[in-house]
């Protein structure tokens, strides 16, 4: 291990993380009562320019009111190059700052967008007086973004999480595609015939591979957690749940849900399976009665583990941990 020491941001459960448009409060109470683990009310693209200053309203009075007890509270502010951003901030965290765990800021393309909103919100808990610290969502979504994403994913003591926003994302690199998180059968291969007249078969891939590894690999060296963002068509729950597969494979801790309908298939795929953890908790055991004898690897059905091993099945007990605290 290298000897600089990663500080992990803290430890919340983020396998799903619902979106609830600041603009429509008769959502916030179903969305108190859902099992998303994080709910994150929008104050930016989900709300029309003309409902900005109502949507805040709402907000402020939803999480003064509502009782959101066993949820992680985040708000979406309005991007840096908008009038809005300030206002969000300035009128929430004073209304409703201690009711708040998280900022979502969105279209972080620069470190210095990160320090901006990190100078604010200080000095507005130190105005107030909050004791909480309030922790940073930072979304990925521009090409800008990504070429910074290392040195975005380093800007503060307050981050938590990197979220990949795909549909920004697709529309800032271009990419000729209108979906919002799915596949695209032109981003494919076809293989050889072989020989003259053979048959050649078309393997679609996922065009959004890079993004998501490389988004990954920022958070992670960084002690953040990696969090998928949207899957647009939520009559689809297949195509939903493999998009958060493929995530989950990479090694994304939860994705987002736009509609209520998702909630679930994030929370099952972002969950370690029963199996999984019984057998992480073998492993533990079976290294420690191996320190006891002095071993520093063993084997366990047929395969070789060792410290490595250990720290794979920390990861998948102190998870099944969390969700049954939840």
């Amino acid at each position: 291990m290298s000897f600089h020491t990663t500080q992990q941001a803290p430890a919340r459960l983020n396998r799903s993380e619902l979106a609830v448009p600041g603009s429509q409060p008769q959502l916030f109470e179903k969305a108190a009562q859902s099992d998303a683990d994080v709910i994150f009310l929008d104050l930016e693209d989900a709300v029309a320019p003309d409902d900005k200053i109502q949507a805040r309203a709402n907000i402020i009075s939803a999480l003064n009111d509502i009782d959101w007890t066993s949820k992680t509270m985040s708000l979406r502010i309005n991007g840096l190059d908008t009038h809005y951003m300030y206002r969000d901030l300035v009128e929430v965290l004073e209304q409703a700052g201690d009711r708040l765990d998280l900022i979502m800021i969105p279209k972080v393309g620069t470190a210095a967008d990160v320090y901006a909103i990190d100078m604010l919100v200080t000095q507005i808990e130190n105005a107030v007086g909050l004791t909480k610290k309030i922790g940073f969502e930072l979304i990925i979504e521009t090409a800008l973004g990504m070429q910074n994403v290392n040195e975005i994913a380093a800007a503060s003591g307050r981050n938590e999480s990197l979220h990949f926003g795909v549909a920004d994302y697709a529309a800032s690199t271009r990419a000729r595609t209108t979906i919002i998180g799915g596949v695209n059968q032109d981003y494919a291969v076809l293989t050889d015939a072989g020989e003259p007249g053979g048959p050649r078969h078309t393997h679609w891939g996922d065009m959004w591979h890079h993004a998501l590894s490389k988004m990954m690999i920022a958070a992670r060296a960084n002690g953040l957690r990696p969090v998928d963002g949207p899957f647009g068509d939520f009559s689809d729950p297949a195509g939903y749940e493999a998009a958060a597969k493929r995530a989950a494979a990479l090694g994304y801790e939860g994705k987002w849900a736009i509609h209520p309908s998702q909630i679930g298939l994030a929370n099952k795929v972002m969950s370690p399976a029963s199996d999984e953890v019984d057998r992480a908790r073998r492993i533990l055991t079976a290294m420690q009665e191996a320190a006891t004898a002095g071993k520093g690897a063993v084997s366990l059905d047929g395969r070789l583990i060792d410290y490595a091993s250990i720290r794979q099945a920390q990861v998948l007990v102190e998870k099944a941990r969390q969700i049954k605290a939840a």
